[in-house]
């Protein structure tokens, strides 16, 4: 995904800073253009985040936006998920994001102006079996993005949550994705199962990345970006899925809930 937004955002005239691990995999995938700057960056280095905000300033003089889209995928069962798997999961999918808009924001700060768009998933706003660790960065993406917004809008800074459902990408490639080992004999039928379902949805997913980059380049120009944008029929089905269950949830225990208040003695 993140090699169709560059390609758009090159398109409509802008100046574009590439970031990634294999800088000679960057360029190849981009080309050559005068527009444009590739910069080695690991998100899961605060070292390197500084050095990639340095040399986009150094560049450009400013980064009017930033776009949070490093990615990988643990699928797995919880039990049979490591707490190194499920670290590494938080890690890149998380703390990575964390790293670089920390990196970021007082460029954005010193400008009075800026949008980080930081891109969550369909399991951000609804878990699904078999994605727990995955799941869990999405969230907690999301609330820190949710939280984040407040304390940068004095500042003219946006923020906006990009929930994609499936779309074709790396993402379910094995350079991308692990899963658990195979260790809970419970879990067997349903893991072989939920395997593969994913691999065989591995590059046949829907969504197309090019018409999603050109939509997060219309949204960066807008004037008031929307503080979440919801991408892929898919997306939107669990986005109104989840507002059912919340408000069913919410309707089955109303009197209960709102009978909480202290009565003092």
């Amino acid at each position: 995904m993140g090699v169709d937004i560059a390609k758009a955002a090159l398109a409509a005239g802008n100046q574009v800073v590439a970031t990634g691990r294999n800088t000679d995999r960057v360029a190849k995938a981009l080309g050559d253009d005068d527009s444009l700057l590739v910069v080695k960056l690991d998100v899961t280095s605060p070292a390197d985040a500084e050095a990639a905000v340095d040399a986009a300033v150094d560049k450009f003089g400013k980064i009017d936006v930033l776009v949070n889209n490093a990615a990988n995928f643990y699928g797995g069962y919880f039990e049979e998920l490591t707490p190194d798997q499920i670290e590494s999961q938080l890690r890149t999918a998380l703390i990575g994001p964390m790293n670089v808009t920390r990196a970021v924001l007082p460029v954005m700060r010193k400008q009075r102006s800026g949008h980080i768009i930081s891109i969550s998933s369909g399991a951000g706003i609804s878990g699904f079996e078999f994605n727990t660790a995955y799941a869990a960065s999405k969230f907690g993406l999301e609330g820190w993005m949710e939280s984040l917004q407040p304390e940068v809008s004095p500042f003219g800074i946006h923020t906006t949550i990009v929930n994609p459902g499936m779309f074709r990408t790396e993402l379910l490639t094995r350079e991308s994705a692990t899963y658990a080992d195979h260790s809970i004999e419970d879990y067997s039928d349903r893991r072989a199962r939920s395997q593969d379902a994913y691999n065989s949805q591995n590059g046949k997913q829907a969504g197309d990345p090019a018409k999603l980059a050109k939509a997060l380049i219309n949204i960066s120009n807008e004037e008031l970006p929307p503080r979440r944008f919801i991408a892929g029929t898919d997306a939107v089905s669990i986005a109104e899925q989840k507002i059912s269950d919340l408000q069913a949830q919410i309707n089955a225990y109303r009197d209960i809930s709102t009978s909480m208040a202290h009565v003092d003695a």
